[in-house]
């Protein structure tokens, strides 16, 4: 069973019921007809970034190139925008305006994505897009938990042979994982990087907390200049500072424990990455591999790069917020500032702190170090398994070290 949009070209199987799963983000494995793949595929079990990087890349992240241990294997990086922005993109429309040009070149012959649930705007809805046109409908960031993967068998059993696959990390490594016996001719993909999620009931009440009227916001945004940029249906714009966000208000578990300790924030293991950290205002793209760069290319004149920019030091944050980290004792990270001095480091931190690369690393830091304090808290007996040892050096620099029994006994320093 399937239902279509009104739009021919967005083909939506109504995905199964989900497997309960522990620390899981719903990629859509567990609703298929193999379930028990889960434990091959998911990232929180036993995964297995060195051997997928080496597969999809070539090689592995290397310790002696610039970031790479950071942000994974790439070929290089741009600053990016579109020189025509696609009206209701989240940015410019980068991602969306690549399927686009896949779909119109004919180089595959669907493409796996989320669009809004007619129900619920901020609820994303798994989506086969088989037309050009049919992406506009894509455009925009949903917020909660989607099934992605769930529509991998309806789209083999459409006769779907090249398939681009839109998504986020634990999508992507569980994709990369069965990717060899999926049975597609080829999988391009472009990866998001994520921000934490939360399910999109939990949104809504972090939406009521910045608007007197939520149902007037069409738009949200944390921009690389620490600040979250939301949009109204009247046209108003409002700009709020990290350090404003009412987060001492939301429950602890706002935040599930796998979004806590996700290991993958750049999406490392996809063809391109696209996303904002390293931005300073524009797309922040990772060219990781020669489909990557065919996928740039795709787009050619339509597309106004330049070379990433980095300023300001990031110890200083990350270490703070490590504290804060500790101190919520598996709940949100606490901010002890007082209040008068928020709007002063508010204004200050755009100015003078990490921004651009610099910005994109403190935030890989910040989700390694997360993912320690959280798994040592709350299962240290995952923590061999699920930390990569390229996390540990990460948070080296913070006096985070692994116990005896949190790595494996084979693992290389």
């Amino acid at each position: 069973m399937h239902a279509r949009t009104p739009e021919s070209s967005l083909d939506c199987p109504a995905p199964g019921p989900a497997a309960p799963r522990d620390l899981c983000t719903d990629c859509g494995i567990s609703r298929s007809s193999e379930p028990k793949r889960c434990g091959q595929a998911c990232q929180f079990i036993k995964p297995d970034y060195d051997g997928l990087e080496s597969r999809v890349h070539g090689r592995t992240r290397d310790p002696a190139r610039p970031d790479e241990l950071h942000f994974g294997p790439f070929r290089r990086m741009v600053r990016a925008r579109l020189s025509k922005p696609s009206p209701g993109a989240q940015w410019t429309g980068v991602t969306t305006r690549i399927a686009e040009r896949l779909l119109e070149t004919g180089a595959v012959d669907a493409v796996l994505t989320m669009a809004p649930d007619p129900e619920d705007s901020w609820r994303p809805m798994p989506v086969l897009v088989t037309k050009a046109e049919g992406m506009a409908a894509c455009r925009g960031m949903r917020m909660g938990y989607a099934p992605l993967l769930a529509l991998l068998e309806p789209a083999k059993a459409r006769g779907y042979r090249r398939l681009a696959v839109v998504g986020i990390p634990c999508q992507v490594y569980a994709l990369r994982a069965l990717e060899a016996e999926l049975g597609f001719e080829r999988i391009t993909v472009i990866g998001t990087p994520c921000s934490d999620n939360t399910t999109t009931e939990r949104f809504h009440e972090f939406l009521a907390l910045l608007s007197d009227d939520p149902t007037t916001i069409t738009y949200l945004e944390f921009r690389a200049d620490y600040h979250v940029e939301l949009r109204f249906t009247d046209g108003r714009t409002k700009a709020i500072p990290f350090l404003m966000l009412p987060l001492s208000k939301l429950p602890p578990d706002f935040f599930p424990l796998t979004c806590r300790t996700c290991v993958d924030y750049a999406n490392a293991l996809s063809d391109i990455t696209v996303g904002y950290m390293g931005g300073q205002g524009e797309q922040w793209l990772i060219v990781r591999n020669q489909r990557g760069e065919e996928l740039l290319s795709l787009l050619g004149d339509e597309m106004v790069v330049s070379e990433p920019g980095s300023n300001g030091k990031r110890h200083g944050a990350v270490k703070g917020f490590i504290g804060n980290v500790e101190r919520a004792a598996g709940g949100l990270p606490l901010n002890t500032m007082p209040n008068w001095l928020r709007p002063i480091v508010a204004w200050a931190m755009p100015r003078f702190g990490p921004r651009g690369l610099e910005f994109a690393r403190a935030r890989l830091e910040m989700k390694a170090a997360e993912t320690v304090l959280h798994l040592r808290r709350e299962h240290p007996r995952r923590m061999k398994n699920m930390i990569p040892a390229h996390v540990w050096k990460l948070v080296a620099p913070y006096g985070l070290e692994p116990h005896a029994d949190e790595t494996k006994p084979d693992r290389q320093s």
